[in-house]
């Protein structure tokens, strides 16, 4: 077996735990360690070997790691990490806060491009395979309407941003699709729809200890590029009730494209997923384009990429060969 690749992780939270675990199931690959800006002794790890690292001693172990994937959060960690380590490392980030995806790519193509790396932003399901998919849709169906639909589930993202907010202590934000936009889409005519009727976004914060909880719904219900555009609830619970009720993390969604191919003939094009953990499997993606980003990487292909760049083959640990032979 060729020598395997060496990835490391920055963040250790749910996303990145799940990193720690799915790269136990690809023999060809091989964590470094976990790279926090916790005090290292804190951080408990999936298996007890597995190293972990304060932030800080990344820039001394360039030539011991492949890629980086990155696990921190889109709203304040991605945009600062992903271009300041792009200079050292290729790397894979999530990055899903879709309205600034065009100058987060700028920014850390900028760069890879000057240091010879290769870093692969907005990897996941949403930004990710979704994307792909509502290109395959427009590609193939020209003459037709693409639908996205989350949920019903917890978003990591939008979740993260309310545990930001000033005076939340904890928090879990579900994304939740519309049953009758759902049908209606299904149903090939083509429905006008606008982003407020199509999901609701409810949200369970706990408070800090004299935390205004109006100045907090506010804040969160006004919030641009996540809350403001939604129909959004916010309900304050206690601690016990946020462990004890909103643990888990299932999530999921669907992408629809309905078209025509001829006068009368209706196509429907659906690729859906069912979650029952929304990171551990956010993180098998952000793994398999990591595969990649090596590969892209040894061919010379720098600078920053989206998985729209990426052949599928790329992903696989099958070569070319046994592709054609098993798959096609």
């Amino acid at each position: 077996m060729a020598n395997p690749i060496r990835i490391g992780i920055v963040g250790y939270g749910n996303l990145g735990r799940g990193v720690e675990a799915c790269i136990g199931l690809n023999p060809d690959l091989q964590l470094v360690g976990v790279f926090t800006r916790r005090s290292p002794e804190s951080v408990i790890p999936l298996h007890a070997h597995t190293a972990v690292f304060a932030l800080d001693e990344l820039s001394t172990r360039t030539t011991e790691i492949d890629v980086l994937i990155l696990c921190g959060g889109s709203k304040n960690d991605l945009p600062e990490q992903s271009p300041q380590l792009a200079a050292q490392f290729s790397l894979v980030d999530s990055f899903d806060t879709h309205a600034r995806i065009p100058e987060h790519f700028d920014a850390v193509d900028a760069t890879a491009r000057a240091s010879a790396t290769t870093a692969l932003i907005s990897a996941g399901w949403d930004p990710g395979l979704f994307s792909i998919n509502r290109v395959f849709g427009e590609a193939l169906l020209p003459d037709g309407a693409s639908y996205t639909f989350w949920g019903r589930g917890l978003s990591q993202g939008h979740s993260d941003a309310i545990r930001r907010v000033p005076g939340v202590a904890g928090g879990v934000q579900y994304t939740v699709p519309s049953d009758a936009a759902i049908a209606a889409v299904r149903s090939g005519s083509r429905p006008e729809l606008t982003t407020r009727q199509k999901h609701t976004r409810e949200c369970f914060v706990v408070l800090e200890p004299g935390a205004d909880a109006d100045a907090v719904r506010t804040a969160i219900i006004t919030m641009p590029h996540y809350f403001d555009d939604y129909d959004t609830t916010v309900t304050v619970i206690d601690a016990e009730t946020l462990a004890r009720d909103h643990a888990a993390m299932p999530h999921g969604g669907f992408v629809i494209r309905s078209g025509t191919t001829s006068a009368g003939t209706d196509q429907v094009i659906e690729y859906s997923l069912a979650l029952g953990s929304n990171p551990e499997f956010t993180a098998s993606v952000l793994v398999a384009y990591a595969r990649a980003v090596h590969r892209m990487n040894q061919q010379g292909q720098f600078g920053a990429k989206t998985v729209f760049d990426v052949p599928p083959g790329l992903l696989s640990p099958k070569s070319a060969a046994e592709l054609r032979a098993e798959l096609l």
